[in-house]
This record gives structure tokens, C-alpha cells and sequence, in this order.
């Protein structure tokens, strides 16, 4: 399946698959942007699609970044949180249940209604939220809560004794709606919406909410609770596949995933996971780290913040930052091993439209070593091109194997 002195590359640009947009002549975000690298990818290697998300799950990152992995997301799979739990070095007893905690921003109105102004309060700095959480841990302290500051918006809260099979939602399904009908305390959802609805007296107050208005930015004015699970069980990446790895993200969802399955996780200084995060730092630190080890897995988070937004010119932006700073100097630094296999994929479809993600097969491209002296076809990196591709995997945890025996 593999070769002893071969390197393996992965690089995912998070929710870039996307629709027409009849605002862009018909093409989508990914035709529309300027990629050269991932085109000239496209152009001499191979593409095809993969199927990440199963009929039975939920689209999101957890589902595709597990199958993408090569990790079947119908068995592996035990909740969003609890893999990020692992990213931040929570261990979870057995009646723990770990919540992911957004920090976003509810708009209240005046006839009663609450509408989701942002599912990342502004895309607010880690410094604010990790003050606003600590803070919120004295003022909702009970025995059986643990919250835990991560980044930017996206925190841990570990529950004692909680229901893990609730179905909760994530904030960002929700942007721009009417959200009153999740915050009922009624039914199984109570004792959550309860303690969000605590939080509101606290942190409308706070002064760091304060002087963010006095900014004219948007209030973390909520906690919102969804993507519960308990600790994951998986088999290490290394006794699947005999390969050595890491993992680079600016999220703790892809830092623990990558932890779970025995990888590493390589510190890039400057990730943030939005447009301002260190691309150039990641492809740097992904061809360092190939020197020493057999496979890297480089996540980029931009173009599904984009997305989410509704924002189709920051996705552009977003996709040609990817291509130029990530994927160009990749290439480039591949031409020192004697022999490499580099993916280009994306997880999920994240459509600017719907501003959520959708469970579409996505987009990949494989560009080996021996495809450098292939005759170029007239294509580029886009969900057409792979839809016409030459190979397609409906169960898309079936990629990785397939990928590690590509030559």
C-alpha cells in the first residue's frame, strides 16, 4: 500500500465545494478564483470525487475529516466536542459528556423573537472569549460543569451526567435565522437551554462585550451548545496504514482527530483559522515536518469562515490565499523528495447560498511524483472537473487507501 521512502501530502481546503452562482457567470467559487497550482495539479494528475459524509450522518467537519482520514465515520464517530477535547488535553471520566460552547452573538427583538446575528460573535479574539469563559466558569460554577477556553470563538464544556443523544444544533446552521424555537427550556433540550439562557444576564454585561460595542463590533452575548459525545476509541493511523504523520490546523476539532488516530499535532505559529491565519507558515511547517516523517495533513479553515458568512468574495479570497500561499509553495518544495503523492481535496460543500454544509460528493485531485513529465489535459481544479474525472468513491473513507497505494 505504501512505499518506505515515499511522502504523503494532504491538503484540504475546508468547505470549498459550493454551487453556480449566477452572480459569477455561472461558475462556482472554485472556477471563479485564480489557482494556478491546484489547476496545474489537475491538469497532469488525477481527479475524481469521494462521497465524505454518509447518508446517516450529519454534514460537518467531524464526518468528513474522519472518512477523509481514512476512518469510517458510521463506526468511529462519537460526537464533534469529544475530538476536540482530545486537542485540548481534556480527559473525559466515563459519565462525562463534552459540549462544544460557541460564544455568539443573539440578537433579542423587540416582539420576543432572538434571531442568530452571529454563530462566532464576530469572529471574536481568543484573548476576549478565553477572559468572557473564565469568567463565566465563576458565574455558572456547579460541580458537574467544566468549561474550557480554546480558540476564537469555539470552547469545551464538559458535563457530568448529561444526555449525550440529545440532538442539538449547530450555530452555524443558523446565521441570520429565527432561532426562538431552540431556546424553548421545555423538553429534552431544557437543562441546555437553560444554562445558555443563564449566560445572557452575565455576558451582556461583561466588560469586554462592553467595550467590543463601544468598537462598534458585535457582543458575545450567549454560550450555544451542540456537537456533544463522549471520548472516541480508534485505531492509530501508524497500525492501519504503517505510516507516521501529523496533522496541521488552526482548529481543535482537526488537532484531535489527528490526535485520536496517533498523529501529530505541528504548531504553526500565526493560525487563526480565518483570512488572517499564517497560510505560507502551514506549507512551511508541512515540508519541514516531511523531512523527518511519511505523511502531513494540512487543514485549511478559511474558506468555510468564508461561507459561512454568506461572503462569496471572501471565499474567492480565501481559495486563491489557499492555492497561492499553501498549495504553490508545496509544489514547489515537493521537487526535493525523490518520490511524493500530494492530494488536494476539499471536505465538504459549504455554499455561500445556504451558508451551512451540505452532503455533496467533493472534489480531489492526486498528483504524484511521476505525473510531472505527464502530458497536460485541459482542465482544471473544480467540482465539474471531478465530477468527469477518472475515479469516484461513494463511500469516501475509502479514499485514504486508495490514495497511500496511488503511484
Amino acid at each position: 500500500m505504501k512505499s518506505k521512502d515515499r511522502k504523503y501530502i494532504i491538503l484540504v481546503g475546508d468547505g470549498m465545494g459550493d454551487y453556480p452562482q449566477e452572480a459569477l457567470d455561472g461558475k462556482t467559487p472554485l472556477e471563479a478564483a485564480h489557482t494556478p497550482n491546484m489547476d496545474t495539479a489537475a491538469s497532469r494528475g488525477i481527479m475524481g470525487w469521494a462521497q465524505t459524509v454518509p447518508s446517516a450522518c450529519e454534514p460537518g467537519s467531524d464526518i468528513a475529516n474522519l472518512s477523509l482520514l481514512g476512518y469510517d465515520p458510521l463506526v468511529y464517530h462519537s460526537g464533534r466536542a469529544p475530538l476536540e477535547a482530545v486537542s485540548m488535553g481534556i480527559r473525559l471520566k466515563e459519565e462525562d459528556v463534552a459540549f462544544r460552547c460557541n460564544l455568539v452573538c443573539l440578537d433579542h427583538r423587540e416582539n420576543e423573537t432572538v434571531r442568530m446575528n452571529s454563530y462566532s460573535a464576530g469572529h471574536i479574539s481568543t484573548e476576549e472569549a478565553k477572559i468572557l469563559i473564565n469568567d463565566l466558569k465563576g458565574f455558572l460554577a456547579h460541580p458537574n460543569l467544566s468549561f474550557y477556553p480554546g480558540v476564537s470563538y469555539r470552547h469545551i464544556l464538559v458535563w457530568t451526567g448529561a444526555d449525550p443523544s440529545v440532538k442539538t444544533t449547530p450555530p452555524h446552521d443558523l446565521t441570520g435565522q429565527d432561532v426562538t424555537g431552540y431556546l424553548n427550556t421545555q423538553g429534552e433540550l431544557g437543562p441546555i437551554v437553560d444554562l445558555m439562557r443563564r449566560s445572557w444576564s452575565f455576558l451582556s454585561q461583561h466588560p469586554v462585550n462592553q467595550s467590543r460595542q463601544g468598537r462598534g463590533l458585535v457582543p458575545a452575548n450567549s454560550i450555544w451548545l451542540w456537537g456533544q459525545g463522549k471520548t472516541p476509541a480508534m485505531p492509530s493511523f501508524l497500525k492501519r496504514f504503517g505510516l507516521r504523520g501529523g496533522v496541521i490546523s488552526a482548529v481543535d476539532l482537526l488537532k484531535g482527530i489527528g490526535l485520536s488516530a496517533g498523529l501529530e499535532s505541528i504548531f504553526v505559529e500565526g493560525i487563526t483559522g480565518y483570512l488572517d491565519t499564517n497560510f505560507r507558515g502551514k506549507a512551511e511547517k508541512a515540508l519541514a515536518f516531511l523531512a523527518e516523517k511519511d505523511l502531513v495533513y494540512v487543514h485549511v479553515e478559511a474558506p468555510d469562515e468564508a461561507s459561512h458568512e454568506g461572503s462569496r468574495e471572501k471565499k474567492i479570497q480565501a481559495i486563491e490565499a489557499f492555492d497561492r500561499e499553501v498549495v504553490g509553495p508545496v509544489l514547489e518544495g515537493l521537487n526535493h523528495f525523490e518520490a511524493y503523492s500530494l492530494m488536494i481535496v476539499t471536505d465538504h460543500f459549504t455554499p455561500v447560498q445556504v451558508m451551512t454544509h451540505t452532503r455533496e460528493p467533493v472534489p480531489f485531485s492526486i498528483f504524484c511524483s511521476e505525473d510531472r513529465s505527464r502530458p497536460v489535459r485541459k482542465r482544471g481544479f473544480s467540482e465539474r472537473s471531478a465530477f468527469e474525472g477518472e475515479v469516484a468513491f461513494i463511500n469516501g473513507d475509502q479514499l485514504m487507501p486508495w490514495f497511500l497505494g496511488v503511484r
